[in-house]
């Protein structure tokens, strides 16, 4: 008996095709980025190389979401919300998108010139590393359903979409070395990633971590954040590595990347502090 054809679930229905507000704020968040662009470039708001600052932001953007999807786990044991899960695999495709919309602009800024663009994808490095981290998020992305979880078993198709840790590094060195002189966006992206892979080391199997191991956390990654930026800087730009870590410490011209990272970590633990709390607190009784 043939079988019919299954029907296409709208992105903004959970499993059971209930309608899930979580999925569609999280859907419509996804595409407020993209119009924000789209309307700079309308009012001439990208700058004098409005591609390129397209380029930019498209390629920001991806970095940032796909953080965000590292963020869905953390923040379900936290706060233990299960329900959470539901827009990982929307904000990993979030992510895809934006890095191929990245790659078109670039085409874009080359004139459609393909062959242009496929030898300077091979002869420059950062390009290069950025591309495979683009093949890589679109392999995860192909394999993100539930047919796919089929075909290639639990934890064959678990172990594949470990390598998201991987495409990860490679997006965020493509990021640096594109800043080229500034790097503090690419910097704080990095520590931020510093965090949520000690996250993932500290974790129990299935919880998360307590709240000693996430004060630790938080001071771990702002401290590797602070010392990889200097260490960037130094091999980069020759600026002495202590420069670069006093500057830490001098506020007046605004938080360093790795002070909003300690910063970002401290909120993770007052999180998970606050529900611990709600948790241990008596429940109210009904007056009688």
């Amino acid at each position: 008996m043939v079988q019919p054809p299954r029907r296409l679930t709208p992105p903004w229905r959970d499993r059971q095709g209930q309608f899930s507000p979580l999925k569609l704020g999280v859907l419509l968040g996804l595409t407020l980025p993209a119009l924000w662009i789209g309307w700079l470039a309308l009012q001439g708001g990208l700058g004098p190389r409005p591609i390129m600052e397209a380029i930019h932001q498209a390629g920001l953007w991806a970095v940032r979401i796909l953080l965000l999807s590292l963020l869905v786990t953390p923040l379900r044991q936290m706060l233990r919300w299960p329900r959470l899960m539901l827009v990982r695999r929307m904000l990993g495709l979030g992510a895809l998108a934006y890095a191929a919309l990245h790659l078109t602009l670039y085409a874009l800024d080359q004139q459609w010139d393909l062959l242009k663009v496929a030898s300077e994808i091979v002869l420059r490095f950062y390009l290069t590393i950025g591309f495979v981290a683009l093949l890589g998020l679109a392999a995860l992305g192909v394999t993100s359903t539930d047919g796919w979880v089929r075909r290639l078993g639990g934890r064959r198709w678990q172990g594949l979409h470990r390598t998201v840790y991987a495409i990860g590094v490679l997006a965020l060195v493509h990021f640096a070395l594109q800043s080229k002189i500034d790097a503090t966006e690419a910097m704080l992206m990095a520590g931020l990633f510093l965090w949520l892979m000690g996250y993932r080391a500290l974790a129990p199997k299935g919880g998360a971590p307590g709240l000693l191991r996430l004060t630790g956390l938080a001071l771990g990654a702002a401290l590797g954040t602070a010392l990889l930026e200097a260490g960037w800087y130094a091999v980069g730009t020759g600026v002495p590595p202590l420069a670069v870590l006093e500057a830490n410490l001098d506020v007046s011209f605004g938080l360093r990347p790795a002070l909003w990272v300690g910063i970002a970590g401290g909120a993770a633990l007052l999180l998970r502090a606050a529900r611990l709390l709600r948790e241990r607190l008596p429940a109210a009784r009904p007056a009688h």
